[in-house]
């Protein structure tokens, strides 16, 4: 049955062209946009892991970025460390040679003078940006490596480590005195209480290179964690190019398709003229 009041089939028409119309924006959006879901109405789950995740790739790289300044004090500390081990090490050397008979103890008393100068010269500039990890009593640094959500509580994860005191080991150094000594004994005594310092030194000098490979490891591990991070949000969020290009082109031609229709049902009406003709 045919009526001029209402037009079923523009109706339905109608509807398609609505519904053809609305994928075809979607979809344009996100041939813009590059996103699948880009707001909680697009999928609600998805989008709140997704800013969870991003907030989390933030501050991954923020605290890496920290790390940085934290590798650069620490690098600075270790190369001052070594190469105050490296005076040490001479140190030793010129306090062996002073136990033969017939050294000049003045002679070599000089040397270690200026071994000891060096020394100093080598904590005074062993500094990044201030941060001094050497000229001080030893102490506990700690610094922020990342966070953790296990257990559902949101937390920050750091690392502990000790700063070193190479000026107690300087200090010690050029309170040797070889002329003072005079006997073979206390000369012997020099060169233990040397060889102690050149151990400490060295100790000094592994423990900062321990922690610099720490926080490079961490480092690395925080970048590798990032771009997983990045690649899976992107997984969840990032709209299929290939796949949005097809549906473009076919909703481009639906759409001609469903005008074309609705054309068509608009002249229904005028057909029913030629039955009273």
């Amino acid at each position: 049955m045919s009526s001029i009041l209402t037009n079923s089939s523009a109706m339905v028409a109608l509807q398609t062209l609505n519904m053809v119309n609305k994928g075809l924006n979607d979809t344009q959006n996100r041939v813009s946009t590059g996103l699948q879901i880009s707001s909680g109405k697009d999928n609600a789950a998805y989008f709140a892991i997704s800013e969870t995740m991003k907030g989390d790739s933030s501050m991954y790289k923020a605290i890496n970025e920290g790390l940085t300044s934290t590798k650069n004090s620490v690098a600075t500390a270790r190369t001052g460390a070594e190469r105050v081990q490296d005076y040490a090490q001479q140190f030793v050397e010129r306090v062996s040679f002073a136990q033969a008979n017939g050294v000049d103890l003045a002679e070599v008393q000089s040397e270690l003078d200026n071994l000891a100068t060096n020394m100093q010269s080598a904590i005074d500039q062993a500094t990044f940006n201030g941060d001094d990890l050497v000229g001080g009593a030893a102490a506990t640094q700690t610094v922020v490596t990342g966070v953790t959500r296990a257990g559902g509580t949101f937390a920050a994860t750091s690392i502990s480590f000790d700063s070193v005191n190479l000026q107690a080991i300087q200090t010690a150094f050029a309170a040797i005195d070889l002329e003072t000594s005079g006997t073979a004994a206390l000369l012997e005594a020099d060169l233990v209480a040397a060889e102690a310092q050149l151990g400490a030194s060295i100790a000094a000098s592994t423990s900062l290179g321990v922690t610099e490979k720490t926080i490079e490891d961490q480092q690395e591990f925080l970048g590798m964690l990032t771009d997983t991070i990045d690649s899976g949000v992107s997984g969840m969020v990032d709209a299929d190019m290939e796949a949005e290009a097809a549906r473009l082109q076919a909703y481009q031609v639906q759409q001609q398709l469903a005008t074309q229709s609705l054309s068509m049902a608009n002249q229904a009406p005028q057909n029913i003229l030629s039955l009273f003709r």
